[in-house]
C-alpha cells in the first residue's frame, strides 16, 4: 500500500481578503485582518500563505486590477515588515488571474504566482513569470467563475486535465519559466462535476506523472458537500479525508482554510506510516 509523502507535504494556507469568497469571504476583507489571519496560519504550522483579493468562487464576477492589487499588496508589505519585526521566515503566495496584479504582488515581496488560469487569462501572462522569475502553479479550469460550473463535461476528465496542464507548462517553458518553478493544480471544483472530482483524486498519481510538483485545494469544495449535504463551514471532516487521499496520491502542496488541522492529521498518519 502506498502511504504517500505526509513527510515532504507543505501546507499552504488560504488568506482570502475578499468580500465573497465561497467559505470565509468577508471575514478578512480588510489589511489588519488579513495580516492577523495568516500569521496565525503561519503560527499553526502553514508553510505558505496563499493571498488573494479576487473571489473566484462559483458565480463570482471579475473585479479590475486596481481593487485585486489594492485588496492585497499591502497585506503583503504589511507581512513582509512583521517578518522582520518578529524575525519570521514567511513563503507568500498571490493568487491572481492577473499578470499586472501579479507583477505588483510579486514587486511587493510574494515569493509565487498561483493562477487558477494556467498563465492563459492575460496574454502576457507567461512572459511576466519569466520576467519576475517567480515560482507559478498553474491549474486547471474549464469556462470562466461566472459560469464554470452550469454545465461541466468531458470527453475524460483525467485525460483532458492532463493534456491542458502539460499544454500550459510548454507554454511557460517557452515563455522562459524554469521547469523547476512550475507546479501543477488539477483545479478541483473549477468546472467539474462531483464525479469529475472524485476521479482527479483517485488519478492524482496521472498528474503526478507529468514530471512536476502537484497542489490539491479540496478544502471545503462542494463536492464534499454534494456527497453528505454539510456546508461550506461543516467540512473540516471531508476537507482532511480529502487532504490525506491527496496526500497518498502524491500531493506535494495542499491548500487548505484549516491549517492547525490539517497539519495534526498528516503527523499523525505520519507516525502510524514511518514508525
Amino acid at each position: 500500500m502506498i502511504m504517500g509523502n505526509m513527510t515532504r507535504t507543505k501546507i499552504m494556507g488560504i488568506v482570502n481578503v475578499t468580500p465573497d469568497s465561497f467559505s470565509d469571504g468577508g471575514r478578512y476583507d480588510s489589511a489588519e485582518l488579513a495580516v492577523k489571519h495568516a500569521l496565525a496560519l503561519h503560527d499553526q504550522g502553514a508553510d505558505i500563505l496563499d493571498i488573494g483579493g479576487e473571489s473566484t468562487r462559483p458565480g463570482a464576477v471579475e473585479i479590475s486590477v486596481a481593487e485585486e492589487a489594492l485588496r492585497v499588496v499591502p497585506v503583503i508589505m504589511a507581512l513582509r515588515e512583521q517578518e522582520r519585526q518578529r524575525d519570521l521566515t514567511l513563503t507568500l503566495s498571490i493568487d491572481t488571474r492577473k499578470a499586472a496584479v501579479a507583477q505588483q504582488a510579486i514587486l511587493a515581496g510574494a515569493d509565487i504566482w498561483n493562477d487558477v488560469s494556467a498563465l492563459s487569462f492575460d496574454e502576457g501572462s507567461p512572459d511576466m513569470a519569466a520576467k519576475l522569475g517567480c515560482e507559478v502553479i498553474l491549474m486547471h479550469a474549464q469556462g470562466m467563475p461566472e459560469t464554470m460550473q452550469d454545465n461541466p463535461r468531458y470527453q475524460d476528465v483525467l485525460m483532458e486535465v492532463c493534456d491542458y496542464l502539460s499544454a500550459r507548462a510548454d507554454a511557460a517553458i517557452a515563455a522562459g519559466v524554469e521547469k523547476s518553478k512550475i507546479t501543477l493544480d488539477p483545479g478541483i471544483g473549477f468546472g467539474k462535476t462531483l464525479e469529475h472530482n472524485l476521479a482527479l483524486l483517485r488519478h492524482l498519481d496521472d498528474i503526478k506523472a507529468l514530471g512536476y510538483p502537484v497542489l490539491m485545494g479540496a478544502s471545503r469544495k462542494s463536492f464534499i458537500g454534494r456527497i453528505d449535504g454539510s456546508t461550506a463551514d461543516d467540512r473540516l471532516g471531508g476537507s482532511l479525508a480529502a487532504a490525506l487521499y491527496s496526500v497518498k496520491g502524491g500531493a506535494d502542496i495542499l491548500r487548505v482554510h484549516d491549517v492547525v488541522e490539517t497539519v495534526q492529521a498528516l503527523t499523525v498518519w505520519g507516525a502510524i506510516a514511518n514508525p
